[in-house]
């Protein structure tokens, strides 16, 4: 039988402080992940190892024997129902204020303490030596055992959004506290670093996501004004390979080669600064996107892209508020049906609206000049207009659809997926529909005079959100019967 070595942990202990609980998580973390580095250090050096290395996820786990009297408007901070509930967790460091938040409401709310202690989710070693720089996990067949047989590995069969997408079976188990587990989180952390070349610690609260690389020279223009002005609140920003600069005059070395998705990052000291993710062309790469973004709870993101305009009476250049989406896209027909209606949120659109308004001087009626509301339809084909037409535009008009474009629906349905507040707002780039294709010279006259424009109002849009209350942000809408209490 295969000795199976573990690190010693505190036995499980109840908190009424929610700032207690976290350190005792980060305790706990920090002391499993310790002993995995220090294990697969010692097993790397040394002789082929004959005993087992297993660590284990932190736990919070709250019981409650009643319904929670809460204030009915608030959609996040207790428990559906009284019974066990339950969540493993990563990361605390990088989730300190956010795990202080929610465990003080779960606290507040049904007037219980938590148990934190050790889950019994074993820490894949790949994820427990992610921020050891000086360790790397070898390929198959490069290390001299094999390493499965001696450390824990990442497990798919339990690394899934079956909780997200409301199919989780917790019969015999405590209920989920949290929409997440420690080990799916972990999964997108190494794939946000990989796809975007930042680390997760950079990402903000705000998230923009563009669909054209011009909108980069933009915000770095925008975000070294700001650091210009003492006053702004912006603290540094950071480009693709984690460049850092405080100083406006700050020099960024640009990568030889960019990631899959370029991803840039004004930053605040508490974290509600602005992302701006360019996730390129296609619902593939917004649903990549999001579904990893998504572990960080960012309280809101926004689609500033360009889009086809489908009306007669829009221009180049014009502005679209998506109020509903026509979903083409498919990349989440298994996730989310497509029957599924996903709801503007009032918050967003007057946001946006708002932020159109102040930054083209128009107000009420005028408005309607340059921005038009309706429906998105999001397509999985970039060429749709070289199709049969008679398909095509039939269902387009039958929706009242405005604008098309690749992205859009996609960052909306996974927004409603995985409760983040999400809104869009797209500028007509071309009209293929009557005769106005998106060629060179026309693009560089339009993307000259347009983005500027476009990406103020969707970073003015981000600074009203700011300003918002979190409990009237996270709308009741995003919520199912039986939700989480974690947001």
């Amino acid at each position: 039988m295969t000795i199976i070595r573990t690190p010693d942990v505190p036995t499980p202990d109840t908190f009424k402080d929610p700032a207690e609980a976290v350190a005792r998580l980060e305790e706990l973390y920090t002391q499993a992940t310790q002993f995995l580095c220090d294990s697969f250090a010692d097993a790397m050096d040394g002789e082929t190892p004959t005993e087992r290395y297993r660590a284990y996820y932190p736990e919070i786990r709250i019981k409650t024997s009643s319904y929670a009297q809460v204030d009915s408007r608030l959609s996040f901070g207790h428990v559906s129902e009284p019974g066990t509930h339950a969540t493993t967790v990563t990361r605390p460091d990088l989730f300190r204020s956010y795990l202080t938040q929610q465990i003080a409401l779960l606290i507040k709310n049904h007037d219980q303490p938590v148990t934190i202690g050790a889950s019994d989710t074993p820490i894949p070693v790949h994820f427990a030596v992610a921020n050891n720089p000086d360790l790397v996990v070898p390929h198959q067949g490069a290390a001299s055992f094999t390493l499965r047989d001696v450390f824990d590995v990442p497990d798919l069969t339990s690394t899934n959004d079956d909780i997200v997408n409301g199919v989780h079976d917790a019969e015999g188990n405590p209920g989920p506290l949290s929409l997440f587990t420690a080990q799916r989180v972990d999964y997108s952390l190494a794939r946000l670093s990989h796809y975007t070349a930042t680390d997760p610690d950079h990402f903000q609260n705000h998230v923009l996501f563009t669909n054209y690389q011009f909108y980069v020279s933009e915000f770095e223009s925008y975000a070294r004004a700001q650091l210009a002005n003492p006053d702004s609140g912006y603290t540094s920003f950071v480009s693709t390979g984690n460049a850092e600069i405080t100083d406006p005059d700050g020099v960024i070395e640009q990568p030889l080669k960019l990631p899959q998705m370029p991803t840039y990052h004004l930053k605040r000291a508490d974290g509600s600064g602005i992302t701006l993710v360019n996730i390129g062309v296609g619902p593939s790469n917004a649903k990549t996107a999001t579904d990893h973004i998504a572990v960080l709870r960012p309280h809101a993101w926004l689609m500033v892209g360009h889009c086809a305009g489908l009306r007669n009476t829009q221009a180049l250049g014009d502005f679209v508020l998506a109020h509903a989406y026509l979903r083409e896209d498919k990349v989440l027909d298994d996730d989310l049906p497509v029957w599924v209606p996903i709801p503007p949120l009032a918050e967003i659109q007057v946001a946006l609206e708002r932020a159109v308004a102040e930054v083209t001087e128009l107000e009420g009626y005028e408005l309607k000049r340059i921005m038009r509301t309706g429906t998105v339809a999001s397509v999985d084909n970039r060429n749709w207009e070289l199709r049969d037409q008679s398909g095509p535009v039939q269902r387009l008009s039958q929706s009242r659809a405005i604008a098309l474009d690749m992205e859009s629906a996609t960052i909306a349905a996974n927004g409603y997926r995985f409760r983040v507040p999400y809104g869009t707002l797209l500028c007509v780039s071309d009209k293929p529909l009557h005769g106005e294709l998106k060629l060179p010279g026309m693009a560089s006259a339009f993307y000259t005079t347009q983005v500027s424009r476009h990406l103020a109002i969707g970073i003015r849009a981000m600074e009203h959100l700011r300003g918002m209350p979190l409990e009237r942000l996270h709308s009741r809408k995003l919520r199912s019967f039986d939700e989480t209490a974690f947001l």
